[in-house]
Parts: C-alpha cells; sequence; structure tokens
C-alpha cells in the first residue's frame, strides 16, 4: 500500500459523515453524499427506485424499507466498495429482458458488499453483473411465486465477476437459487436453498469452489454445467426431487464430502447424481442414498475416477448403458454397495469379490423399454442364469474390483 493511497484514506476518512435520512428524504441525501459517507435509513418506507454513484454504504436501521413501486431496479450500484446494508429492499418490476432486481450491482462497483438484507417480491434478489470481488453475503432473499417458472428470476444471478462472494444467504421461491454464467474464481458457500428449480446453476465458469451449502426441496440440488476445474465440497442435498448432483459438459473437477439424501418424509431424488459428458473428474468421499437411481453414468463420460462413495439404499445403484468395461475404484479402494452380499476373508475392509451392478437383462430393458413385459419370462431368467455362471458373457460396464465392507465417513459441514 503506497503512502499516497494511505493519505487517500485518511483523507475520506476525516471528511466522512453519517446522516440519518427520514422516509422521502432519500434523493437528495443520496445526491448530496460524499466518498465514504454513511447514509443511515430510518424505520420506513423510502420510495425507490434510486442509484447509487458514489462509494458510500447505504444501512437501514430496524424496519427501514426501499421499495421500487414494482417498476425497474429498486437499487443500482455503480461505484466500487459501496455497501448496502440491513435494508428490506422489495417491489422491482418483472421484465426479464431489463434484468429488474431488488439489488442491481454494475460493473463499476468492483468490492461492493451488499449485507444483511431481507429482498422479497423482486424479480431477481441481487444481480452482480461485471464487478469483480465482490460479496453477497448473510442475505435472506425470497422470489416471485406468483408468475410461471420460466418468467421468474433468480435468487443471486452472475454474469462475468470474477472473485466474486456468496456466502451464508437463505434463498426460497423464484427460478435458481444461484445462477452464474461466464465467469471465474468465485466461491458460493454456506447457503440454504428451498422451494427452487435449481439450488446453485453453473454454466461456463471455471476455477471456482461450491461448499457448505445445503438444497432442500428443491428440483435439483447443483446442476454443474458447461464448466471445469471446479471443487465440490461438503455440501447437502435432502429431499430434492430429480436431482441431487449433476453434471452436464463439467470437466477436470473434484467432488467430494457431499450428501444426497431423502427428505423427511418421502424418498430421494429420482437420480442422487447424474454425470453426462463429463471428463477427468474426481468423484470420492461422497454419500448417495435412497434414490431411485443411486447415480447415472453415460456412455460420453471418460477417465473420471470414482472411489470411496457410499451407495445406500438405492433401489438402482448405477445405470450405465454402454459396452465399455469402467473401473471404479483406486488405489486398492472401492466404493461401499449396501445391496453386495459378500464375505471379507482376509479381514482387510474389502470384499473378497467383484461388484457388478448390472446384467445382461438390465442392459436389454434400458435400451429398450418395452422389454419390462417379457420381465418374469423364462428367456430373461436363463440370460440372467447364464451370466451368473459364466462371467465372461458379461456385456461390459461398470466394476468395482475393491468394493468396501463398511461405509466410508464423509465430512460434510451442510
Amino acid at each position: 500500500m503506497t503512502a499516497g493511497f494511505v493519505l487517500a484514506l485518511q483523507a475520506v476518512s476525516a471528511v466522512a459523515e453519517v446522516s440519518r435520512v427520514s422516509p422521502g428524504e432519500l434523493p437528495s441525501a443520496l445526491a448530496g453524499a460524499r466518498e465514504g459517507d454513511t447514509l443511515l435509513l430510518e424505520p420506513g418506507v423510502h420510495p425507490g427506485p434510486l442509484v447509487i454513484r458514489r462509494s458510500i454504504s447505504l444501512r437501514g436501521e430496524e424496519g427501514a424499507v426501499v421499495d421500487g413501486g414494482g417498476s425497474g431496479t429498486v437499487i443500482r450500484v455503480e461505484a466500487a466498495g459501496a455497501v448496502v446494508e440491513n435494508l428490506i429492499v422489495r417491489g422491482s418490476g418483472v421484465d426479464l429482458s431489463r434484468e429488474d432486481s431488488g439489488i442491481f450491482v454494475t460493473d463499476q462497483a468492483d468490492g461492493a458488499i451488499v449485507v444483511g438484507n431481507r429482498l422479497e417480491h423482486n424479480l431477481i434478489g441481487v444481480y452482480l453483473k461485471g464487478p469483480e470481488n465482490a460479496v453477497v453475503r448473510d442475505n435472506v432473499i425470497h422470489g416471485r411465486q406468483d408468475l410461471r417458472v420460466n418468467e421468474r428470476g433468480n435468487g443471486v444471478q452472475l454474469w462475468n465477476t470474477p472473485g466474486s462472494v456468496v456466502e451464508g444467504n437463505h434463498i426460497r421461491f423464484g427460478r435458481d437459487g444461484i445462477f452464474v454464467t461466464t465467469s471465474r474464481d468465485n466461491a458460493f458457500r454456506d447457503n440454504h436453498f428451498a422451494d427452487l428449480r435449481f439450488a446453485i446453476h453453473y454454466m461456463y465458469t471455471n476455477n471456482s469452489s461450491v461448499s457448505g451449502n445445503l438444497s432442500s426441496g428443491n428440483k435439483v440440488g447443483y446442476a454443474l454445467m458447461y464448466s471445469s476445474t471446479l471443487q465440490v465440497m461438503d455440501n447437502v442435498s435432502r429431499g430434492d426431487t430429480q436431482r441431487g448432483v449433476f453434471f452436464n459438459f463439467t470437466n477436470d473437477s473434484v467432488i467430494t464430502d457431499n450428501l444426497v439424501l431423502p427428505g423427511e418424509i418421502g424418498p430421494g431424488p429420482e437420480k442422487c447424481v447424474f454425470i453426462y459428458n463429463s471428463n477427468f473428474n474426481t468423484v470420492r468421499r461422497n454419500h448417495f442414498e435412497g434414490c431411485e437411481i443411486g447415480i447415472h453414468f453415460t456412455a460420453g463420460s471418460e477417465q473420471n475416477a470414482l472411489w470411496e462413495n457410499n451407495f445406500i439404499g438405492n433401489r438402482n445403484q448405477v445405470k450405465y448403458v454402454g459396452t465399455r468395461e469402467l473401473e471404479w475404484s483406486s488405489e486398492g479402494r472401492g466404493n461401499y454397495w449396501s445391496d453386495l452380499v459378500a464375505f471379507d476373508i482376509d479381514g482387510d475392509g474389502k470384499a473378497n469379490k467383484v461388484y457388478r451392478p448390472n446384467s445382461i437383462s438390465d442392459q436389454i430393458l434400458w435400451r429398450y423399454p418395452l422389454a419390462k413385459l417379457l420381465m418374469n419370462s423364462p428367456i430373461l431368467q436363463l440370460l440372467q442364469w447364464a451370466q451368473s455362471e459364466f462371467p465372461a458373457l458379461h456385456p461390459g460396464g461398470v466394476s468395482d474390483s475393491h468394493p468396501l465392507m463398511r461405509p466410508v465417513s464423509v465430512g460434510t459441514s451442510g
């Protein structure tokens, strides 16, 4: 830090003021505010929309509301280092093409902080469009319920906002909890999501992390798409309905210590994890329980390492439609499969037989669903018997040569 910069900070600090602002006075207070000032909004409704063009702190006393009146964006932040804190922000417009938001942070607002607010009845809750190193922390964001899902906005939306952090927020309703596209070096941690389409939705975003989040009662927990070098760890998907974790063209990423579980009432997702055309990923020490399918793995995915995961109580542990041979173990350790009946004769904690989750009849049924009509027919029973007696008839697919006898410990913080 240079001496000139220190002197500049001291000069700003010396003249900065804290001003209490009554309802109706906010436009004039914003016009007169100087760099570093704090505007403290008194309880009551302060009409919006408004624009922050200087590096000020806009804070609210208990019960301070900024209301956009149902038009446009409620608070637009255009100044680096500006802070919006402890406000109720409500009443944006409903035009997705204009990106109507509760709080909209532009590319001029590097290092802006949005903290401790309650955002309700807005189209998009908080939109970071272009700033670097912005922070969205400890907010409660409730999206719209009166629109069709495709007409709703996201809780927090990010575009090209390197280094920005979204943490400790509670997000409910709307479309997606966090939606990020065309960005890098972001961190999403310790957020809670409920009643959404996707809890976290990644598109074209690299070198980022997703950690310590809780997704509950959404359609999809963590949808990671067209992105690479992600660190996805210590997250929980509980009672999501369609997918716990979904990979679509996700590469060179590490997925570890995550939980996918049923809700308190009812089963888990249709698929605990779905891996589609994703390559060079490490999937280790995760817990997948109570799903219709534990893992659906498609033939377009190559050179992924899957080991030390728990697959417990899933109706079908693995769905793999393909003939390539895949080995799901590493360093002499495989995964735990609750449906494996085997012995550990030498006491090394690993079963003394290979686990192969899919049979010839599975392959036939997945390729030709109408073959379910023949499920109890003699021909399918003959095929199953022949494969059990002559392993060379196995059609290829997933093998775990070192299945574990006990579940591994999954160290989640969600």
